[in-house]
Formats: C-alpha cells, sequence, structure tokens
C-alpha cells in the first residue's frame, strides 16, 4: 500500500486533525464524510454569538491503514479546544454505526478534546453519552476501536471516558489522559489539592508517562507522526486477531477489569503524589531517575513491572 512517508521528525502535537489525518493514514486514501462543502456546523454557537467550523470541530471519514479498511475520526484541537456539542458528537455516533453496518477493519480515533462545550451543555452531555455507548456497541460488534492521543488540549472531560472505553489507547509523552482538567480540579478543590501551574504536577498525574505506568495507555510513542501510524499499525494488527468474534465484552472480561481496578486502588489508594506510585513498585528514588525518551521509558517501565528493576 502506499504511504508518504512522514519526516520522523514531524510533531504530532503541533499538527491540525486533517494534518495527523494525512500522516497517520495510507497517502490519498482519506475520503471525508460531510466535507467542507456541506458546512455543517451547530445550530447552537451562532445564536450565542460564538464562532462556528466548517466541520464543527471534527473530520469523520474512510481511509486504509497499511491497507486494511478503517473509519477515521479526528478532533480538532484549534476549535473550541475540541469540545463536544451536539454535531460534533451527532458526527462521531453517526460514523461508529456505519463501523458496525459495514464491518469496517476497525474505527481509528485521532482524540483532542477539552470535554463538553458549556456553549451546549446538555446536548454535548448526551452527545458523549451516546458516543460511549456507540463505542461499546461497535466492539460488541467485533469491530476494534483504537484512540490516538497526543494532541495540545489532552483527551478530559466526556472524552476521556471515551477513551477509556476503546479497545487500545496510543499516547505520546506530551499526551494528557483524565476526567477533570487540572484547572477544573483546582476550581473546585482549591490548589492545595491541584495547581495547575505547577506543569510538572500535572504530566506526572495525567501525562502520557503516567498512564502507561498505570496501564490506562496499551502504547507509548514520540511525538511524531510517523510514530503514531507505527503503532497504530501495530495496534490493528494485534486488536484483529483478539476480536475476531462478537465476545470482546465478556462479563468475564469485565469482571477482570474490575478486578485490575480493585487491586490499583488496594496497592495506590494513599498516595498522595504520582511519586509515591513508583515507591509502590518498588523504585525507591523516582527522582533519581533520569529523562527517558518514550521507547527507553517502555522498557524501563516494563521491567519494573516484571521486577526486574
Amino acid at each position: 500500500m502506499k504511504h508518504l512517508m512522514t519526516p520522523a521528525h514531524t510533531s504530532y502535537v503541533e499538527a491540525s486533525a486533517r494534518q495527523r489525518i494525512a500522516g497517520v493514514f495510507d497517502s490519498g486514501s482519506f475520503v471525508e464524510f460531510l466535507p467542507p462543502a456541506c458546512r455543517i456546523s451547530s445550530p447552537h454557537l451562532g445564536q450565542l454569538d460564538a464562532p462556528v467550523s466548517f466541520d464543527d470541530g471534527v473530520a469523520v471519514g474512510r481511509a486504509t491503514l497499511d491497507g486494511v479498511a478503517v473509519l477515521v475520526a479526528a478532533q480538532e484541537g484549534g476549535f473550541m479546544g475540541g469540545a463536544v456539542g451536539e454535531v460534533h458528537g451527532a458526527k462521531l455516533v453517526g460514523l461508529l454505526r456505519r463501523a458496525v453496518a459495514e464491518r469496517a477493519g476497525a474505527v481509528i480515533l485521532l482524540l483532542e478534546s477539552g470535554g463538553v462545550r458549556l456553549h451546549e451543555a446538555n446536548a454535548g452531555l448526551i452527545a458523549v453519552s451516546e458516543v460511549m455507548r456507540a463505542v461499546l456497541d461497535a466492539r460488541a460488534a467485533g469491530v476494534p476501536v483504537i484512540t490516538l492521543a497526543g494532541g495540545a488540549n489532552g483527551v478530559f472531560g466526556g472524552m476521556g471516558i471515551v477513551a477509556r472505553c476503546t479497545n487500545t489507547i496510543i499516547m505520546s509523552e506530551e499526551a494528557r489522559l483524565a476526567m477533570s482538567g487540572p484547572e477544573v480540579i483546582e476550581t473546585a478543590a482549591g490548589v492545595e489539592e491541584f495547581d495547575a501551574r505547577d506543569r510538572a504536577l500535572v504530566w506526572r498525574t495525567t501525562g502520557g508517562k503516567h498512564r502507561y505506568l498505570l496501564g490506562d495507555c496499551q502504547a507509548l510513542v514520540a511525538d511524531s507522526i510517523a510514530a503514531f501510524r507505527a503503532a497504530a499499525i501495530a495496534a490493528l494488527a494485534a486488536r484483529t486477531a483478539i476480536d475476531s468474534a462478537p465476545s470482546t465484552l465478556s462479563l468475564a472480561g469485565l469482571e477482570a477489569e474490575q478486578a485490575l481496578l480493585s487491586e490499583r486502588l488496594e496497592r495506590f489508594g494513599s498516595a498522595r503524589d504520582p511519586i509515591d506510585i513508583w515507591r509502590g513498585l518498588g523504585v525507591t528514588r523516582p527522582q533519581a531517575l533520569p529523562l527517558m525518551e518514550a521507547a527507553d521509558f517502555v522498557g524501563f517501565v516494563d521491567a519494573v513491572r516484571m521486577g526486574g528493576v
């Protein structure tokens, strides 16, 4: 399959949604549903004199990834931080339902979102809940759903939950993933609980490396479009082998996941800082660890988990 190779140094975090699509998927394969000429935008924002976007901040369509036909959605962090509204959410739901109807090879979600738009909060919240259900329906039908997270706005709020509903999450060190953003936590609980200006605290709590450490993401990659493409191809191959039958969301699987969460709470529930989690894993002086690139960090964490450090 043809692919116009993206230079390895091309930053994922600095790219737009459509630049990410062009670099991650096979060259020229993306066909957009509801393209720019359709001018499908939110009916609510204009009434509030808020800016609108021709695609409501998300591009959806079909493409091939290393020759495999997939459906694609990419949120545009440059428009309202990728926040979800009624039309934005409806496009995601429609894409996931189409994936089930067409038995797509997978759905690849390039997520970057601060959560739900305050401008259309109720509609946005309902939309996110419908996206969650659509993700689970796709998985139950045997269609793998893979998340790529590496945008500057992170993946927060309802879309943070959506990401955790997918089969596989691929993150970069620059990515962040959580239910509530740092500023939201600080506003609700006070700066003593969480100082949103402490960037080191923010990233060691919600960043890609921390999420990989806890097992919340399955792959950690460098901040390059080429690295995300390679990881997505590998994840697709792995999920296709595993999810060949519509039994992904079995009761046994859900109970196993719950057991892992219970074990994590028992082991790390008293931690006051993510550094304490390292200590719980047997790394006595985590502050002394050297800075590591993604590949080195993955190797180190895997060794820690195996008891080799």
